[in-house]
Parts: structure tokens; sequence; C-alpha cells
């Protein structure tokens, strides 16, 4: 199978038009006409990503995150960008990125996450329609059974492999009606407020927006890479099922910059 097919399952499932419009989702590096040897499927495309993937013998990398977001003028071995560049162009290796287009679409980032913790009734709020295909930034479900809020905090340790979760007051009455959004999510707090949410999860948000919900809605922040840390479990799915027959290798590279000492 050549690794254009692998790329259009890809893309069927996640359309690119779906991505907004300071993304720079889909092919990154790379020929398409190739038989493809293995996926490496990852977050982020690093250095010792591709590494991974010599190792691995994988001729095609699919990250979540996109290696280029802005054009480069050059390449040369300046920085990890250009350096992954030349280093993929050598190998033979092609490199492709679903972002925001994995984000918005239905059965994506945000709905492995509320598969990890076990909601029900999973659907999108924040929704819009973009060339006749529903999408939106997040998703509300509810659980089985409310938890309390130190528990709730508890269970996103458990489930996202956190060592903090940054919270603001903890919520005196039961959690049932969670929202969430993975990555940098801090913009759909207003709308999880009007869904009459009881928790909502992102990856970060800034200081000053903890203020003013104390009593009125859970926040808790478990770091960028946590919330996304799955997608690569989405990206195995979609060529399993889609492409019988191609090897998928989930990355062991922990690409997370951050520490926490």
């Amino acid at each position: 199978m050549k690794i254009k097919e692998v790329i259009a399952a890809l893309e069927q499932f996640a359309p690119l038009p779906l991505q907004e419009g300071w993304d720079n989702a889909g092919l990154q590096v790379g020929l398409t006409e190739a038989g493809v040897s293995g996926a490496l499927l990852c977050l982020d495309v690093t250095p010792q990503i591709v590494d991974e993937a010599i190792a691995s013998q994988c001729n095609l990398i699919v990250s979540h995150h996109p290696l280029i977001f802005h054009k480069l003028a050059c390449v040369t071995d300046a920085d990890d960008v250009q350096r992954v560049v030349m280093r993929a162009i050598q190998h033979g290796i092609t490199i492709v990125s679903m972002h925001t287009n994995m984000d918005n679409a239905v059965g994506g980032v945000n709905f492995k996450m509320a598969e990890k913790l076990g909601l029900h009734h999973v659907r999108l709020f924040a929704t819009k329609t973009v060339d006749g295909v529903e999408c939106g930034s997040g998703v509300v479900g509810e659980f089985e059974k409310p938890l309390a809020a130190d528990d709730f905090i508890l269970l996103l340790k458990r489930a996202f492999g956190v060592e903090c979760v940054q919270a603001n007051q903890l919520l005196r009455r039961p959690i049932s009606r969670v929202a969430l959004c993975g990555g940098a999510g801090a913009f759909l707090l207003p709308q999880a407020v009007q869904q009459g949410a009881d928790a909502f999860i992102t990856g970060e948000m800034h200081y000053h927006e903890y203020f003013g919900h104390e009593q009125q809605i859970q926040i808790a922040v478990i770091g960028h890479y946590q919330s996304e840390q799955y997608t690569s479990e989405i990206f195995k799915s979609v060529i399993e099922e889609k492409c019988q027959g191609v090897r998928c290798v989930i990355a062991h590279t922990d690409t997370n910059p951050i520490i926490y000492l």
C-alpha cells in the first residue's frame, strides 16, 4: 500500500478543511507514491522521533502537532525543525500531521479523552459545519454516577498519568456533566458554563482565566501533552481499519518538553 493511501484514509476520517485557519495540518515533508514500510505514530516530531522511525523501519511518521507551522526560509541545521526536515529527507521518511482537523472531527481527540474518562452520551459542543461536515472544538458528556470533586481530580490523574492537576476551588456539588477540550481549550470555558457543565477539562489556561468561576464550574487543567497523548491510538485504529496490513508503531519517545519537579 502506498503512503498516499494511508494519508487519504486519515484525511477521510478528519478532513483537512476542518482545521483552524492558523493551522498547517497535512503533508509536511516527503513523497507519497512510495509503498509504506510502517507508520510511526506520535504527538510531536522531534529528532528523537525521526531516530525512532529509522530504528523501527517506518518510512511514514504521523504526528498530531505539525512539524512546520511557519514557512522555512532555508533548510540548514540551525534548529530542530530544519534538522528534522533534512534527516527525514535523507532517510526517505514522509511526515504528515493531523492537528486541529483531528481535534474538531467526530471521533477525534476530544472523543478519545471522553472515552478514557468513561463518559456517556458524548456529543460535540461549539458545533459548526464545514463543507457539509459537522464538527466542533469540544465535547460534553456525563458520568454514569456523579463524582465528588476530589474523586474527579483523582480520576484525571489516573486516566491521563497527571502528576499535578491545576484546578480552581473544589466544587461542593457532585460532578456529573463534563465538558472538555484537549490542548489549549480555555476559549471554550464560557460555552461549557452555558452547557450546564459541572466541570471543564483542558490542557492549558492562563492565570486570569481561572477567576470568577468558584462554585460555578470545576476547572481542571491537566497539561497540553497529557490531554492529547492518546491521539496516536486514533491514528492506529483508523489505519488498521482502512489500510489493513500496514504496520503501526506507537512511538515510545516522550516528547513532552515540560518536566514536573
